[in-house]
């Protein structure tokens, strides 16, 4: 068992969706955990920067780029960028995401595709920009941020989960695929957690209750946070193409 102090030392992460909730958080583990980190955000390069300058204040490494994932040149772009900045990249966390609660019977066609084009397409975009600079270190970890709710199923938010099963699909396919360069692909499930919504200031909405959850309370961005150090870490070494639930006994209640 590696002692977990800095057991990340030497490697370089990029998360995406990092600027604020469980993409911020992580990274901010990741480089308490010893990585450079890559801040991402598609349209604030403030938040970025301060997230960036916080991770750095503390003793970290960390530069905040701003590239719309869904995107393929802008997303080559700043892999290329974090590996000129950093010397390479071990670890991938495909956390962006797209917020919209939208009733079936009201969603568009154009609602859906923006869905699945942050969602899906991003995570392949990511991921496949990633692999040569990945490749060549021998080794890393790619991971998907999914949501309980392409799993059970959750209202108005048809086109997000069938976005995010699309992507544990594809993390698994990945893990198949990149084996043979030791690159372990999984998915990490967030649960009913309490975060911010862009453009707001409330936290979790109405729909997102305690009394479902066996261990009687929302999630907090730090619980993923903890559970991708600890999937991208050396003491999960042998763990691939695996899809790990993040709360509090949501999905076991069902």
């Amino acid at each position: 068992m590696v002692d977990t102090v800095n057991e990340l030392d030497g490697k370089v992460a990029v998360v995406t969706g990092s600027v604020r909730n469980i993409g911020r958080a992580t990274a901010e583990e990741l480089a308490r955990a010893g990585a450079a980190v890559v801040i991402n955000g598609r349209s604030s390069k403030e938040l970025g920067e301060e997230v960036a300058d916080g991770i750095v204040k503390s003793g970290g490494k960390a530069i905040a780029i701003q590239a719309d994932i869904s995107e393929p040149d802008a997303v080559t772009k700043m892999m290329d960028q974090a590996a000129e900045e950093f010397g390479g990249i071990d670890i991938l966390v495909n956390n962006a995401s797209w917020r919209n609660i939208m009733p079936f019977e009201e969603m568009d066609l154009e609602t859906f595709k923006r869905a699945q084009s942050v969602q899906l397409d991003g995570a392949f975009n990511c991921s496949k920009a990633v692999l040569p600079h990945m490749i060549p270190r021998g080794a890393g970890n790619i991971i998907g941020i999914g949501g309980v709710g392409s799993t059970k199923g959750t209202p108005g938010r048809a086109h997000a989960a069938s976005a995010k099963n699309g992507m544990h699909a594809l993390i698994r396919g990945m893990a198949l695929d990149l084996a043979k360069y030791q690159i372990r692909c999984n998915v990490c499930v967030v649960g009913n957690f309490d975060t911010i919504r862009e453009g707001s200031s409330s936290v979790a909405p109405a729909h997102l209750k305690n009394d479902s959850i066996p261990l009687g309370r929302l999630g907090h961005p730090q619980d993923m946070a903890n559970l991708v150090r600890f999937i991208v870490g050396p003491n999960a070494s042998y763990i691939t193409g695996q899809t790990l639930h993040c709360n509090g006994g949501l999905y076991m209640a069902l």
